[in-house]
């Protein structure tokens, strides 16, 4: 997960369980600071052959809701090493379309595909290919965000469209999305589809919305889910 992903984690996990609220924006930062590093590895979500989907939130939701301990990092990280093993186990590797001649391309192929695969970003190749129709939630929510195209052209274009993929990545992991609402924040006031700003004559865009931000994302989210 990326930094984004990782406060919407948080700020998911600690509407959940009030413990878990900082007592002031450093130790919001260093609490962030602290997953983001541990968690940098773990995706939001990443497919299954079975259709047994990965997802960080549904991980954090069945731990505040079976343990009546406080979760740490190490409650993400852990399911989410024993979902990567049962993957690559699951996987058959596919013939690489390169020259089979060519052993080191052959071999970096099949490498690059078992990485992606780890990572989340590709779903694995099995005998036999399980598919299923995309969730109405998350279905509704890309469709807000305009046209919809398939994943893999999605990955393909997601350096060129960060912002707009990082929201697809939100919508599709079930995480509360900051740009969906307006940024209370006083200096700033982003509106929807915008990027916080912060600094003063020489505004800057942030690399992660406002916390206050991504609490309204997290009442608006639930809310939602109430109705």
């Amino acid at each position: 997960m990326n930094r984004t992903e990782t406060a919407a984690l948080l700020a998911y996990a600690v509407s959940l369980d009030p413990r878990l609220a900082p007592e002031d924006q450093v130790a919001a930062d260093e609490r962030l600071d602290q997953w983001a590093e541990l968690l940098a590895a773990v995706p939001a979500t990443a497919p299954h052959p079975d259709g047994r989907d990965w997802n960080a939130a549904h991980v954090v939701h069945h731990h505040i809701s079976t343990s009546p301990y406080r979760i740490q990092p190490s409650d993400v990280g852990s399911p989410w090493q024993a979902f990567r093993r049962d993957v690559l186990r699951r996987h058959v590797d596919p013939v690489p379309a390169v020259d089979p001649d060519d052993g080191r391309a052959y071999r970096a192929a099949l490498a690059g595909t078992r990485r992606a695969i780890e990572t989340g970003q590709a779903a694995p190749t099995t005998h036999r290919e399980l598919t299923g129709p995309m969730h109405k939630d998350v279905a509704d929510r890309l469709a807000a965000l305009g046209s919809y195209m398939p994943p893999s052209v999605a990955a393909q274009l997601a350096p060129m469209r960060r912002r707009r993929a990082e929201r697809e990545r939100l919508a599709t992991a079930g995480l509360p999305d900051p740009l969906s609402v307006p940024c209370p924040y006083e200096t700033c006031r982003a509106r929807i589809g915008h990027p916080c700003r912060s600094g003063g004559k020489k505004r800057h865009e942030r690399v992660t919305p406002h916390p206050s931000r991504l609490d309204v994302a997290v009442s608006h989210q639930r809310s939602q889910s109430a109705a």
